[in-house]
């Protein structure tokens, strides 16, 4: 029998989210059988072909509204009262250090009676959460209630900017096994977990798939085209990297920027590009397909990301994927895969001037060098982040867990 596991995110499927969707699908090519459920996104904009399938494959607990929440708490009320009462003192004490009301959290049990009601007729297996917040917080309180057991995977940055407050050691001490994407963040879990439940934190990388680098690519562009890949947003730094193109143009450097994304700070991007006077520098593109993107790096010389904050992008994987070099930050799990010299270009954090005189290195250097670079790039990245190797790690964790559950209750 195939094993049978259940995946769950607090929105899905998401613009962002697509390595999530990378790693069921690779897991059903191993003959997983995965069950995907949401707690939103049915009718959220994605453009996507693929996206609009896995909607289509997606249970959403909150699209039926209140009522079938309350039927389900009700339910789990008559099966059995005391693991509904446990449950909901661990809601309460969760929401105690918590930055969202207590209200929030009776939301999150009543989502979670919905969810081991669904499991249980599934015949879930195990439950996998992406992310440390809310969703993780429904398949523990699920597991309360006497659900299967669960893990998640922690990607940072958002986790490790509020621990406390989203309960992450809590969330640690409760679950079968704990993923982090990155040997950086598997240390900031560390700090949040008690040591005796250190050798249940994994390490499993997010992935690309074999169509990036399973193809002929294209040698590096002698346009002066750099791509910016990921939501408009403070942490990922597009404000610093508008004020370094205003640099090298005022110096005189060529410099094609293309913004392949949206967000929250659309406005205020544009609003600095025109400022500046960089409306022929700069260009965005919006939210756009995972061939479009691909589309956008093949014609770049080079990917730059200056985040300030991340766990380890998976743009920079999908890049180094298709033979570009990649310019970024010694931020969280970034350096464990960008080589300085070898395969891009590293600078501090928040430092527009080392930004610039990166990008400056990069538009200078010679298609031949570009080309050794992006070779090396994807070398590394083919090693280290295979989605089909990283999701039989994970599958191997599953099967470890459902095995000792099996024996327990043997």
């Amino acid at each position: 029998m195939p094993l049978n596991v259940a995946y769950l995110v607090n929105q899905y499927p998401k613009v962002s989210h697509s390595f999530i969707r990378r790693e069921i699908l690779a897991l059903e090519r191993q003959g997983v059988q995965v069950r995907r459920f949401a707690l939103r996104g049915w009718s959220e904009a994605v453009v996507d072909p693929e996206d609009l399938a896995e909607r289509e494959r997606t249970r959403y607990v909150l699209e039926g509204g209140l009522a079938p929440l309350l039927w389900a708490t009700a339910r789990c009320l008559l099966k059995n009262p005391a693991r509904l009462a446990r449950a909901a003192r661990l809601a309460l004490a969760i929401s105690r250090g918590s930055d969202r009301p207590l209200l929030l959290h009776l939301a999150y049990l009543a989502e979670a009676c919905w969810l081991a009601r669904w499991l249980e007729s599934e015949c879930i297996e195990h439950v996998h959460a992406h992310f440390g917040t809310n969703s993780t917080e429904v398949a523990l309180l699920a597991h309360v209630l006497g659900g299967p057991t669960y893990s998640f995977t922690v990607h940072g940055p958002e986790e490790f900017d509020k621990p406390a407050a989203i309960a992450l050691g809590e969330k640690i001490r409760g679950a079968a096994f704990v993923v982090a994407i990155s040997s950086y963040g598997r240390s900031q879990i560390y700090r949040w977990s008690r040591t005796q439940d250190w050798d249940r934190v994994k390490v499993v990388h997010c992935g690309v798939e074999n169509r990036f680098h399973s193809v002929a690519i294209p040698p590096v562009t002698a346009s002066p085209r750099l791509v910016c890949v990921g939501r408009l947003c403070e942490q990922k730094g597009q404000l610093l990297l508008i004020h370094a193109v205003h640099r090298l143009v005022q110096d005189g450097v060529a410099i094609q920027l293309v913004l392949a994304g949206d967000g929250e700070l659309r406005g205020e991007v544009e609003l600095l590009i025109a400022s500046l006077r960089l409306n022929e520098s700069v260009r965005i593109t919006g939210w756009i397909s995972s061939a479009q993107v691909r589309e956008e790096m093949l014609a770049a010389r080079a990917l730059v990301l200056p985040s300030f904050a991340e766990g380890l992008p998976v743009v920079i994987m999908e890049a180094m994927a298709l033979g570009r070099p990649v310019l970024s930050t010694y931020v969280a799990g970034i350096p464990e895969l960008v080589v300085p010299g070898e395969t891009g270009w590293l600078f501090p954090a928040g430092d527009v001037v080392a930004l610039a005189e990166a990008m400056t290195g990069c538009l200078a250097a010679t298609p031949a060098l570009l080309d050794r670079m992006g070779a090396a790039a994807r070398r590394r990245v083919v090693e280290r982040h295979d989605i089909d190797t990283e999701a039989a790690k994970l599958l191997m964790h599953f099967n470890e867990t459902v095995a000792r559950r099996a024996t327990a209750d043997s």
